[in-house]
C-alpha cells in the first residue's frame, strides 16, 4: 500500500466506501437467487449484471486506491467521474429491470 500523510484517512474512506458497494451487490445478488424460481432465466441477466459489476471493482480496487493516495500526497485528487457514472448505469439498468419484472408478473 502506498503511503500517504493525510489526517483525515480519505484513501481509506474512500476504499471502504467502494468495499461497502461490492457487499451491497453480493445482497442483491443473493435476493435475486430468491426469484429465480419465480422468474426464471431474466433473473440471470441481472446476477451476471452485479457480480461484473462487483468484479470490476474488486479488481481495479488496488490501483483506485494507490492513485488516490498518490493524489492527496501531491496535493491534487480528482473526482472519480467515470467510476460513479458507470455504478450509476448498473443501478439504473438493475432498478428498472427489477421493477419490470414487478410490474410484469
Amino acid at each position: 500500500m502506498r503511503a500517504h500523510d493525510d489526517p483525515g484517512l480519505q484513501p481509506e474512506r474512500t476504499s471502504l466506501a467502494w468495499g461497502r458497494t461490492v457487499v451491497s451487490f453480493c445482497a442483491a445478488t443473493a435476493v435475486l437467487l430468491r426469484w429465480m424460481g419465480h422468474f426464471g432465466a431474466p433473473v440471470l441477466a441481472l446476477i451476471g449484471l452485479l457480480v461484473a459489476a462487483a468484479l470490476a471493482i474488486l479488481a481495479s480496487q488496488r490501483r483506485r486506491y494507490d492513485r488516490h493516495a498518490a493524489g492527496v500526497e501531491g496535493g491534487r485528487v480528482g473526482a472519480n467521474v467515470w467510476g460513479v457514472a458507470i455504478m450509476t448505469g448498473v443501478l439504473a439498468a438493475f432498478g428498472s429491470s427489477a421493477v419490470l419484472l414487478a410490474l410484469f408478473d
